[in-house]
């Protein structure tokens, strides 16, 4: 899976860092870094970031380079 983050359209809200923190983290009070390929096990966390960023900055991509899909699993994501 590929991450790809808008940084200019990222406002530093941390949604991501607190629900994926192994794959995102902010350094200082705006600065976002990031895993661009964050492993297959973190799936669910990313997609669950992605989703709760409110300026939708978070794009993730299979590895065929086709948006990922959050679908409603056991867990609940969607």
């Amino acid at each position: 899976m590929r991450l790809v983050v808008d940084l200019n359209r990222c406002q530093g809200y941390a949604q991501c860092a607190f629900l994926a923190p192994d794959v995102f983290a902010m350094h200082g009070e705006e600065s976002l870094l990031y895993n661009p390929h964050a492993d297959e096990a973190q799936r669910e966390q990313v997609l669950r970031a992605a989703t709760a960023c409110p300026v939708q900055a978070i794009l993730v991509e299979d590895p065929d380079g086709a948006p990922a899909s959050v679908e409603e699993g056991p867990s609940g994501v969607r």
